[in-house]
């Protein structure tokens, strides 16, 4: 397994993750999960061996194979399925020392090495790279292109699929859907849902985490919690965490507020001075619970436009493609005000295509192109992030498109996207994907657009900031065509879905879910083997699902039992307290005891009263605390 233990991760003078203790079972699939900059992809460097933590301790087994995506890829003429193959590397040194032995003739070396190809299943190895090659989204004729003949996207899937194939027993994924469109994530999903080795990933869609993930590893506040389930299983127990905590919280608070009141009244009275500065002392030691609190620091909106004309855009008979190469014909579009159209099809259909040529970037090969009067288009694509000027900050950006405006207006609405303070000054070109994603938005949204075109505008933003633009474009009063592989962001936001495939553009009669059946059935039709591979695929889920369950549900049970016990022996103990705190409240408030003459039985009982108060409050809290802990380990 995994250990950190004790465990501060820095980034130069930056505290990224303090005094961490965290394992991570072999055969786990953990997300993890943080806004960015949180230290994810500081943990991975440190797993990889390429960083040393400040303090503390990160174990991971010797003999451990580690995979991950390279950030770069060479421009090799190799073919892209052997550049896959390569990822394997045991299989790639079982090949070297056979074409050795078999050169040396030594048939006993010949014979160990094809059992040992054998036992990896090595002579399947082209054809498992040749369908995962595939399901990334690769053609069959693409499969022996060079290397350097693919786009940079391109690459980072062969990256991926290199990662995918290496049989490595930890997989390290860090966005890996980023270059993805909905068809290869979904693929995705399921091929790691059916991994059976142990998977840390980073991801910011929601939807793909559930698909896949056992465990969420939360980074909040430089500390990492580790949750049991998916991610929607996290949001609940976090939610219910967060819940438990604020109460305890505000009962701290009242009983704070109490003895500061007893002490500001009293500690001038020298009948009740040593009381006060008792309870001065008890303040002083006191462990103060932190207040509850979710990091959100975005909160933008589109403010709606002024005008929109009716039609907004049209496309009559158009033909749409490249270099005089038409991938789509007889495209007709009206986009009417209010219109909150998604656009789905396979990779490649041309999506994009559709959006550049709404955007007026491209020009359609035939048909016509129509603005109505007065449109007002806010276009967001990846490419487009090259185009902010790298010397700027985001300040200047704002400024260069509104002269006028006053700094401290500028300032603030930079602010609800997050770029504060010296961020609003400092230079774009340092900043990371996410935060030129951030920028680019920013400045989109103050243009008040009548019609947006989002070509996977989710891409590098962290799960706060989606859930942001979520909102926002739910509330967008505007007209919008969105591109995206995020299932969530589609459902929330779009009221209707355009088909993009096999050359045509067509209105699309159902919703993301259909269009994943969709997905399936074609996959089908085109690889006849397909429908057969994807039923073993959904027995074996199902079945790992069952063992996964029952695996969870015993670990469940293993850390309840001790819980249930000390609760079941507190509230026995409670019960006692009470029932001889009510027997001494009796006692006290009864005047003839104090009229007995017995002075040292009086000041017993009104110790014990004091020390019985103690003890029910002491046992009271604990009850609490395992409340919250066994609400969210959850029921067994």
């Amino acid at each position: 397994m995994i250990l950190l233990r004790q465990l501060t991760l820095s980034r130069g003078a930056r505290h990224l993750i303090e005094d961490a203790n965290l394992q991570v079972h072999a055969g786990w699939r953990v997300g993890l999960v943080g806004a960015n900059g949180s230290g994810k992809s500081s943990l991975f460097a440190l797993i990889r061996g390429e960083l040393h933590p400040e303090v503390g301790d990160c174990e991971v087994p010797g003999d451990w194979r580690i995979a991950s995506v390279s950030q770069e890829t060479p421009a090799l003429e190799q073919a892209a399925i052997d550049y896959v193959l390569d990822g394997d590397t045991e299989l790639r040194a079982i090949e070297q020392s056979l074409a050795q032995a078999e050169r040396a003739q030594d048939g006993h070396a010949v014979a160990e090495l094809h059992a040992r190809l054998d036992a990896i299943d090595g002579y399947a190895a082209r054809s498992r790279a040749a369908a995962l090659l595939s399901g990334l989204g690769f053609e069959s004729v693409e499969l022996e292109r060079p290397v350097a003949s693919f786009s940079g996207g391109w690459r980072m899937r062969l990256n991926l699929g290199r990662a995918l194939l290496s049989r490595a027993d930890l997989l390290l994924l860090d966005e890996p859907t980023n270059h993805l469109d909905l068809d290869a994530v979904v693929w995705l999903e399921r091929w790691l849902a059916n991994y059976r080795g142990t998977l840390l990933l980073v991801s910011h869609d929601r939807d793909f985490l559930d698909g896949c993930v056992t465990h969420v590893a939360h980074i909040e506040s430089r500390r990492i919690t580790l949750y049991t389930g998916n991610y929607s299983s996290f949001e609940e127990q976090r939610a219910a965490r967060l819940a438990v905590q604020q109460a305890m919280f505000e009962k701290q608070q009242r009983e704070i507020a109490h003895m500061m009141a007893f002490v500001a009244r009293f500690r001038a009275k020298a009948t009740k001075a040593r009381q006060a500065q008792s309870r001065l002392k008890a303040l002083d030691r006191l462990e103060r619970i932190a207040p509850a609190h979710v990091d959100a620091p975005f909160d933008f909106e589109f403010p709606p436009p002024e005008r929109s004309p009716d039609p907004l855009l049209t496309l009559e008979d158009a033909a749409l493609g490249y270099a005089g190469r038409a991938i789509l014909q007889d495209v007709q579009l009206s986009l009417r005000p209010g219109a909150r159209l998604g656009l789905l099809g396979p990779n490649g259909a041309g999506k994009s295509t559709l959006v550049k040529v709404l955007a007026g970037e491209l020009p359609p090969l035939s048909g016509r192109r129509l603005e109505g009067h007065g449109l007002g288009v806010g276009y967001f694509a990846q490419h487009q992030l090259e185009q902010l000027r790298p010397d700027e900050s985001p300040l200047q950006h704002l400024a260069r498109a509104e002269p006028k405006t006053r700094e401290l207006e500028l300032r603030t609405y930079l602010g609800s996207f997050d770029f504060r303070g010296a961020m609003a000054d400092a230079p774009v070109g340092a900043f990371s994907g996410g935060e030129k994603s951030r920028l680019a938005l920013a400045l989109i949204v103050r243009q008040r657009p009548n019609l947006l075109l989002l070509d996977e505008p989710t891409n590098h933003l962290d799960l706060e900031m989606r859930h942001a633009l979520t909102r926002a474009l739910a509330g967008y009063e505007g007209s919008l065509v969105l591109v995206s592989h995020d299932r969530a962001l589609l459902r929330a936001v779009c009221d209707g879905f355009l088909l993009v495939a096999d050359g045509r553009a067509a209105e699309f009669d159902g919703d993301v879910d259909d269009y994943l059946a969709w997905l399936a059935e074609r996959r089908a039709r085109t690889e006849p083997s397909a429908l057969e591979s994807s039923t073993r695929l959904d027995r074996e889920a199902r079945r790992a699902q069952r063992e996964t369950a029952e695996a969870e549900r015993q670990a469940r049970l293993v850390r309840r039992r001790p819980l249930m016990k000390e609760s079941t022996r507190l509230e026995r103990e409670i019960a006692d307290l009470e029932a001889e705190k009510r027997a001494l409240e009796a006692r006290l408030g009864d005047q003839s005891f104090y009229t007995s003459g017995n002075v040292a039985e009086v000041q017993a009982a009104t110790r014990r009263a004091a020390e019985t108060a103690r003890l029910l409050a002491a046992a009271e809290d604990r009850w609490l605390e395992l409340q919250a802990e066994l609400e969210a380990i959850g029921e067994p």
